[in-house]
């Protein structure tokens, strides 16, 4: 992607997060996006072809930068789930007016389901470290629900506990041996 289209793609994703922020998903409507982002219908439709693909494309432009440099950073050290969390956590702390947006407006569900698929393959990777008696499909879908929930908690609550205690009480109450 060139300069001129990346500058473009984030002008429609300042513009969709500055509306989310006030409006209601349903709401939105192509044509306000492109009023605010000041771009052309044909534009927008060269980036994207639909506001859910456009919503969609926003979260993975967070969660990919986010849970790559995740997973990497903690590459041989597969043993602390806590630490990712933790670190994926600082990441999103630093998108929050982005994220906020996303969770509070009638977009969240859909939201969540996009991040859930992120958090899915973060705990995929730690699944040899629980060791209940239970199907792994249905573990890996209980760990994501539950940090999803967290999530939500930690953003209503401002993100005023830091992010390395949010990935404390997490694992606190998780068990992993």
């Amino acid at each position: 992607m060139d300069r001129r289209q990346k500058k473009t793609r984030d002008a429609i994703f300042g513009a969709f997060g500055e509306l989310l922020m006030t409006n209601k998903y349903e709401n939105i409507t192509v044509q306000d996006i492109i009023d605010r982002a000041d771009v052309g219908r044909s534009t927008f439709y060269s980036h994207f072809e639909t506001k859910d693909h456009l919503l969609r494309a926003m979260c993975a432009d967070i969660f990919e930068h986010i849970f790559e440099k995740a997973t990497c950073s903690y590459e041989g050290s597969h043993d602390d789930l806590e630490g990712v969390l933790s670190h994926i956590l600082f990441h999103l702390k630093e998108n929050k007016k982005r994220i906020s947006g996303l969770l509070c407006s009638d977009s969240a569900d859909l939201f969540m389901r996009y991040l859930s698929e992120y958090f899915n393959k973060i705990f995929s990777m730690y699944i040899s470290q629980f060791h209940a008696n239970v199907p792994r499909d249905y573990l890996i879908n209980h760990l994501t629900g539950a940090f999803g929930q967290t999530l939500k908690w930690w953003i209503h609550e401002g993100m005023a506990t830091s992010h390395t205690d949010m990935a404390r009480y997490f694992m606190s109450v998780i068990e992993t041996h």
